[in-house]
């Protein structure tokens, strides 16, 4: 190759880098913000029992909170123009009211939580001592009525109130067995509160109470010394509930102990899952809430269908309504576009409702000046070792 021929050569090369050179320049900076790509994290909390006698009841609360979780993750939530996921932070609270207050605190100043669910009325109350000032709103899955009658401005009261149950309750079981009954009920603040709204219910239908033998359905196991005790007042009907569990093994002794009564269950009891426990024939006569399956709502059989599939069982209504709940919440945080102001995202809750979500097995109408929701009751009593008609207890705050 001549002279002329490799100057031409190495100019060729130089201007083919300086092509390549430019072809390959680092690109301009975008000037569209990342966030909105980056999923951030809303943490929610729960205080509850997950561990001694109340456990199941409190997993039953948790595993609809976790398959809501799930699906609206699945899904995505956008608040503003950023992207989140939810996070549900469990503490064990042994179902104690202290101990209940003391994981909500934590909660809020470890995890920042603007939602706090907890199952059980004392650790609401102890939650409303102070869920104001530290700003966060308090999901209670509690029936108690007056959780939401002190003028709390951050409580959400998920199912309908118990004192819907009492009159209802008592006029199918007293009907059919008689008009003396003995009480037995758990000794918690929800068992005590149940029995002074059930006592003069009873009384003013021509009643009569004949004994009042309390037990801390949490921590016996066996009840017999309670029921025989209480069988000798003769009663024709027993007031019993607590946790399913633990009802379940009450009838099923007071039925070996040769009761042939009936029986008025706390809501907090679920037939079905004290089917699990006990034969349904054992059950009969017993008076309480419809089995969710047996609920004839819009998004009943796709639900149970789902959570049966996740949890190899059929749901009860605890995890039912904290799903139900938990999907509502995250529609007031993307409603209220706040992810820690729990009275903007209580506000937006609100704003949400009526809430008829298709996945939905009641449909949420809203809540009443105290905060609770105004769903009606339901019940269903227990014939000839099968379940009878359901019937509906409307809700007169609702009107």
């Amino acid at each position: 190759m001549n002279r002329k021929n490799c100057i031409g050569l190495v100019i060729t090369l130089i201007i083919l880098l300086v092509i390549t050179g430019c072809s390959t320049k680092t690109a301009p900076i975008s000037t569209t913000s990342s966030t909105s790509m980056e999923i951030k994290t809303i943490n929610i909390g729960y205080t509850g029992p997950l561990s001694g006698g109340a456990a199941l009841y409190g997993k039953d609360n948790t595993d609809g909170l976790d398959m809501a979780v799930d699906e609206i993750n699945a899904k995505g939530m956008i608040v503003g123009e950023q992207k989140y996921k939810l996070n549900l932070v469990k503490l064990d609270d042994q179902y104690l009211p202290d101990k209940a207050a003391t994981n909500a605190r934590r909660l809020k100043a470890e995890y920042n939580t603007p939602v706090i669910f907890t199952p059980h009325s004392g650790g609401a109350f102890a939650l409303q001592q102070f869920n104001e000032t530290d700003g966060f709103l308090l999901a209670a899955y509690t029936s108690e009525p007056k959780v939401t009658s002190g003028g709390n401005k951050l409580t959400l009261r998920i199912p309908p109130p118990y004192s819907l149950y009492p009159e209802e309750f008592s006029k199918k079981v007293m009907g059919k067995y008689g008009k003396r009954i003995a009480l037995i009920p758990t000794t918690s603040q929800y068992g005590k509160d149940w029995t002074a709204v059930l006592v003069p219910t009873w009384e003013k239908l021509g009643g009569t109470v004949v004994a009042n033998n309390p037990v801390d359905y949490n921590k016996e196991a066996d009840f017999n010394t309670y029921i025989s005790k209480t069988l000798d007042s003769k009663p024709d009907v027993l007031f019993v509930g607590g946790p399913s569990q633990p009802t379940a093994m009450v009838i099923k002794q007071a039925r070996q102990l040769g009761f042939k009564g009936g029986f008025l269950v706390m809501d907090q009891a679920k037939v079905e899952q004290m089917a699990e426990v006990v034969p349904l024939a054992e059950l009969d006569g017993v008076v309480g809430v419809v089995p969710v399956y047996l609920y004839e709502g819009p998004g009943t059989k796709a639900f149970v269908d789902r959570f049966k599939a996740k949890y190899n069982k059929i749901p009860a209504w605890e995890p039912t309504w904290n799903y139900e709940v938990m999907m509502l919440v995250a529609k007031g945080i993307e409603k209220s576009g706040s992810v820690t102001d729990a009275t903007k995202i209580f506000e937006g809750i609100k704003a949400c409702m009526p809430f008829d979500d298709p996945n939905l097995v009641v449909p949420l109408p809203g809540v009443d000046a105290g905060g609770g929701m105004l769903t009606d009751g339901t019940g269903i009593m227990v014939e000839n070792q099968k379940y009878g008609k359901p019937f509906s207890i409307k809700n007169p705050a609702a009107k």
